[in-house]
């Protein structure tokens, strides 16, 4: 979902998936119908214990470079269902990076988390980072989350992203690319999820707004 100054002919090949080109490309909804290759994270982390009780599926292990580091600026709400939807999305946010990182684009991990369109959007997005021979690399930051629970199996998540001090890493020459702070830097993103047979909230469709006055500083 990211980033930063990928050429713009990668970017525009990944997707209708999220820009890579974060926040050096267009202006305030000028990508209002981008439709987004997933989202990211650093640490080994799994799902709590509290939130995803009612799950039945072991989730799997994300290990990621030591230079990648996630924020996620939302509490739990109380509610199981939304809980669950939080912590799910926060591992497949990371599953996307992970997959950038191996450098594979059917990357087992995201396709525990991501399905049908979302899961295929993904995979150009993967695909485009392996073209270039790049990774993601720096911190990205999670907030204002807005989860709504329509049925005991379908959910929403509405959320921003902060992606000022996210970069691109170029594997072959180590290089970091790091651009100026705009407001295509915050990311304003919307998931459909569905309780899957695992008892994971799996996104089925994932949409991005760069530059959206929603997130901004």
């Amino acid at each position: 979902m990211k980033r930063r100054t990928l050429p713009t002919a990668v970017a525009l090949t990944a997707a209708t998936a999220l820009l890579l080109t974060a926040c050096g490309s267009g202006g305030d909804g000028s990508k209002a119908n981008d439709k987004i290759a997933g989202a990211d994270t650093g640490s080994a982390t799994t799902a709590s214990p509290s939130a995803s009780a009612s799950s039945t599926a072991a989730r799997p292990k994300i290990e990621l470079p030591a230079d990648l580091s996630y924020t996620f600026d939302w509490s739990k709400t109380g509610n199981a269902a939304k809980d669950a939807v939080l912590a799910d999305s926060e591992q497949s946010i990371k599953a996307v990076d992970l997959a950038i990182a191996n450098q594979n684009p059917l990357d087992k991990t995201y396709l525990f988390y991501y399905e049908g369109e979302a899961a295929a959007q993904i995979q150009r997005y993967v695909q485009a980072y392996v073209k270039a021979d790049a990774r993601t690399t720096g911190h990205y930051r999670y907030y204002a989350p807005v989860v709504n629970i329509s049925a005991s199996d379908q959910a929403s998540l509405v959320y921003c992203e902060d992606q000022s001090k996210a970069y691109d890493l170029y594997l072959k020459t180590k290089k970091v690319n790091k651009t100026a702070v705009t407001k295509n830097s915050y990311v304003l993103y919307s998931t459909q999820l569905h309780k899957n047979g695992n008892g994971v909230w799996a996104v089925q469709k994932l949409m991005s707004v760069r530059g959206s006055s929603k997130c901004q500083p």
